[in-house]
């Protein structure tokens, strides 16, 4: 498969930059999820990551990564 993109002029060179960076974007976006996630799954902190979480961190943490899924349904993403 082929896909063109194109834009026209200097004035859409953030565009251009946003369409080009969209893989990094969900690549940000996973290692975030995955750092939620050991908190939820493994009781890591967060903040020291040599500590285990508090119950408010790990409540925290599932509340933030639920969030974060719910907006990415929203746009009809997903991070799989």
């Amino acid at each position: 498969m082929k896909i063109t993109l194109e834009f026209d002029g200097i004035e859409e060179q953030e565009d251009v930059r946003t369409a080009l960076d969209g893989y990094k974007w969900k690549l940000a976006m996973w290692d975030l999820d995955q750092l939620l996630r050991s908190t939820t799954k493994y009781g890591k902190s967060i903040i020291s990551h040599d500590a285990e979480a508090s119950s408010e961190e790990m409540e925290t943490a599932y509340k933030i990564r639920e969030e974060i899924q719910d907006i990415l349904e929203s746009y009809g993403l997903n991070l799989d």
